[in-house]
């Protein structure tokens, strides 16, 4: 994976940095190996990402840049399941990256409730509780973010419930009170 320009440089080490861990984990992460990865000059990466933070920095950013792209309209939830699906990797990533990072104050958020993702889920899942008869959808909408996040970690993580569709209509018929 090869990338010249170095106005694409910060984005690409971060792909980079995220294609590393999805393949060999997090402790394969180092500035060598996505200097190797981009067949750069030994010690570029560390010109754009001096630390090991930095460079889980980038990774963030470009988890949660693309997490957002993936947002686009879809029908509803068991879609943008498939959808957020499509990129498991990235997934398996954040979620690996969510686990590392606990004690982290600054870059657990951003992984979590801090994420540029978030609004996006939010204002998706409100109107999704909306459409659904859903009387007070602010409040139900992190309950129906952390159901698809829970079914599309079941998903990558190789389990896959095999009625997704099914499970979030239950919930949105539970939470609008309708059998």
């Amino acid at each position: 994976m090869k990338v010249v320009p170095n106005t694409d440089r910060r984005a690409a080490i971060g792909d980079a940095a995220v294609a590393l861990v999805a393949e060999q984990g997090l402790r394969a992460l180092t500035h060598r190996a996505i200097d190797r990865a981009l067949e750069l000059p030994a010690g570029s990466t560390s010109y754009y990402a001096r630390t090991r933070r930095q460079l889980i920095e980038l990774m963030v950013q470009r988890l949660a840049g693309r997490t957002v792209t993936d947002m686009a309209p879809v029908a509803g939830p068991a879609e943008l399941l498939d959808r957020l699906a499509e990129r498991a990797a990235d997934h398996r990533v954040r979620y690996a990256l969510m686990v590392d990072l606990a004690g982290d104050p600054a870059l657990h958020p951003l992984l979590t409730t801090g994420s540029p993702a978030r609004a996006a889920f939010l204002t998706a899942a409100e109107s999704t509780l909306a459409a659904a008869g859903v009387s007070d959808p602010e409040r139900h909408a992190p309950g129906l973010i952390a159901l698809v996040d829970g079914l599309l970690f079941d998903r990558v993580a190789g389990s896959r419930v095999e009625n997704a569709g099914e499970v979030i209509k239950a919930y949105l018929r539970g939470v609008a009170g309708t059998p």
